[in-house]
This record gives structure tokens, sequence and C-alpha cells, in this order.
């Protein structure tokens, strides 16, 4: 993926026909999927995030037919290598607040 920030931009505004302005994070994949950028306007400026992969590669579509708006929690999958469609997330687990414990101090 060599486009940089102002070829990221073109595509936003000419091919995807959407406003980069938006308050909307749009992602980009190179071909061979092990690299992935992230444009974002925050107001007064934009910003650029870019993130390779070691080892392996993302799942990625490759048609416009095939793009979607994703989750945070699909995006966070996403940046750790995982595929965004999980079937099933396992929630996190905290324990519960531990009141006579505190009290009895």
């Amino acid at each position: 993926m060599r486009k940089q920030l102002n070829g990221l931009f073109d595509i936003i505004q000419y091919n995807f026909k959407m406003d980069p302005y938006s308050n909307t994070l749009f992602l980009f994949c190179g071909r061979c999927a092990d690299r992935i950028k992230a444009v974002h306007y925050e107001g007064d400026g934009f910003c650029l995030l870019y993130k390779r992969f070691e080892s392996g590669r993302l799942q990625w579509p490759r048609t416009g037919e095939e793009a979607r708006q994703i989750s945070q929690q699909q995006l966070r999958w996403l940046l750790e290598g995982l595929s965004p469609e999980q079937p099933k997330a396992v929630q996190k687990w905290f324990p519960p607040a531990c009141n006579n414990l505190r009290n009895s101090l």
C-alpha cells in the first residue's frame, strides 16, 4: 500500500463518494493483506494510523460490495489480527466488588 494521506483522501472522496471530514474512521488494506491504514479527521486535522502485521494476513473485502461498517469490537479484533466475524465474543469477567472485606478493615 503506497498511498499516503492525500491519495487516501482522494479515494474516500472520489471513489467512495464519502465525506473525508465526517466523523468516520476509514480503513484501507494493501494487496498482501498484511498492513492496514486508518484515516480519521479530528476537527483540526487528519490522523493516519499504520499497522504492519509480522505474520498472518487480514480477512479483507476485495470489492465495494463487500465493504461494510464494523463495530468498535470488530475493529479491535481486526487490529489484533483476528477475524471481525467472530460468531460470539467471550465477555470479560470482573470479580464482584467485595464491600464486606473493605468494611472489616
